[in-house]
């Protein structure tokens, strides 16, 4: 049995945004072998980040919000499977997603859900949404999740019934990608995007970084420096060679930017 989880970033409890959802979730479910949970984050306490960078510097422990946050998280890390999920709010996600995001901002430096399976859902009137679906995408492989190819659901209220045919279409087939992947092996081996990001950014830090420094400590912890990638993974001989390529510019970039300075 597999848990999903959607974070719904409206407050509209009957709105497009949460009907599409449910119907994604009765979906999923409808294949089996799925619970699935709905979280409004309207009904959470989510402070602005003020941009102290503590989280990133010292830690996420010693953020001055003492709020809803790691519940979230929490709930995030006991998943297999995460739907955000929002309106598209003048061409982007809605205020309260965005602050949610930005309280994740650490997580962008720190990634750690690995192995668990991603997806987006935007919910529009108009137009401007797929732009909103793609960053979500964005955002979910920078958590370090497998992503699904999120969509955007056009409607207008009432809803008519072609509009409704057509989301339900984009919807069954969002849900049945998204409940395969579940079910794949959790720990793939990365794109050539996915390696260079992760090895530049590896070395990177271990060259400009301090051990007083909790991006520096995490990787370390987790033996990142001297890894192929976030997790043990068959690279083959050319990914091999690849990486460590990305390794060798990244440690020229540090170089060079050392020389100029």
């Amino acid at each position: 049995m597999k848990t999903v989880t959607a974070f719904v970033g409206s407050a509209r409890k009957k709105g497009l945004t949460y009907i599409a959802t449910r119907q994604f979730l009765d979906n999923l479910q409808s294949f089996g072998d799925v619970q699935c949970e709905i979280v409004f984050l309207s009904d959470c306490e989510l402070g602005v980040c003020r941009g102290c960078k503590v989280c990133f510097l010292k830690g996420e422990e010693r953020c001055p919000f003492k709020d809803d946050r790691d519940v979230l998280i929490e709930k995030m890390m006991a998943s297999d499977g995460v739907i955000f999920a929002s309106p598209n709010y003048s061409f982007q996600v809605s205020a309260i997603m965005k602050i949610f995001l930005d309280r994740l901002g650490f997580v962008f430096h720190r990634p750690r859900f690995h192995g668990k399976t991603f997806t987006g859902i935007v919910a529009q009137g108009i137009y401007g949404g797929g732009k909103v679906a793609k960053y979500l995408d964005f955002v979910g492989g920078g958590l370090g999740f497998n992503v699904v190819k999120g969509s955007c659901v056009t409607a207008l209220e009432p809803m008519m019934e072609k509009d409704r045919r057509k989301m339900n279409v984009a919807l069954t087939r969002q849900s049945r990608r998204f409940h395969a992947q579940l079910f794949r092996p959790a720990y793939p081996a990365p794109s050539i995007f996915q390696l260079m990001a992760f090895r530049i950014s590896r070395t990177s830090m271990k060259l400009t970084l301090g051990e007083d420094n909790r991006d520096y400590q995490y990787y370390r912890d987790h033996g990142w420096f001297d890894s192929g990638y976030y997790y043990t993974t068959g690279l083959g001989p050319l990914k091999a060679a690849i990486g460590a390529t990305f390794d060798w510019m990244a440690a020229r970039m540090f170089k060079h930017r050392e020389a100029v300075q």
